[in-house]
């Protein structure tokens, strides 16, 4: 007697990676393979949800968290790999992380596990997991400074704009760059950027505040913003 087959559901925003997500799993005849955008009443008897960063966050948020519920298990899909993306997905309830650039053996493996009700991560994704909890983390206003910092505010700034003293904001910058191991302000937020602990978008809008504030005006940085 044939077991009975894994139903898979993708509900990743891009159409070229659903194609080929598509194509790869329905060459295997133990998965049930739909789409969202043929077949959306499909979800409903999915065992893996197969999903791009925000679509698998968004679903494994509206996922029961009982252990022994029968809800489906949610696979990220993704090019993004920096730490706290990582951790927010886990934290959010994901039972899966691959990088785009992953192979098609990796990816079935991965949609077996979970259709087996285990958790997969890729080898990449496990090592960035794994440094960061090695590391210190940063407390909730070492992030906030870390984050006017980023934005090229100096130290009164901050303190105006946290409602905390100078000295105090000198404690804190002397904190984050100790758990950042950076030399200089500025080394801390190119290592806080590439650990993904703050985005290139929060520094970029800095900048254009700036821009604005000294008169100048530019829609193609506005839009990028809107």
């Amino acid at each position: 007697m044939q077991p009975s087959p894994t139903y898979v559901h993708i509900m990743h925003e891009d159409a070229v990676m659903t194609a080929g997500l598509r194509a790869i799993l329905g060459e295997h005849a133990e998965f049930a393979v739909s789409t969202h955008a043929v077949c959306p009443h499909a979800l409903s008897m999915a065992h893996v949800i197969v999903a791009d960063y925000q679509g698998a966050i968004a679903a494994s948020r509206q996922m029961p968290q009982d252990r022994y519920s029968h809800a489906p298990r949610v696979l990220i899909v993704t090019q993004f790999d920096k730490e706290w993306e990582v951790r927010m997905a886990m934290d959010s309830g994901v039972h899966g992380y691959l990088l785009q650039g992953c192979s098609a053996e990796e990816l079935v493996k991965a949609v077996r596990q979970l259709g087996q009700g285990l958790r997969y991560l890729s080898e990449a994704v496990t090592r960035c997991v794994a440094d960061s909890l090695s590391r210190e983390t940063l407390t909730g206003r070492e992030t906030d400074v870390l984050r006017l910092l980023a934005q090229g505010c100096c130290n009164k700034s901050i303190a105006r704009e946290l409602g905390i003293g100078v000295g105090t904001v000198k404690t804190h910058v002397k904190g984050l760059m100790s758990k950042l191991d950076a030399t200089a302000r500025t080394h801390a937020v190119v290592v806080a950027t590439q650990r993904g602990l703050i985005s290139a978008v929060q520094r970029a809008g800095s900048h254009l505040g700036r821009a604005q504030n000294n008169g100048f005006h530019n829609p193609s940085l506005l839009s990028l913003h809107s």
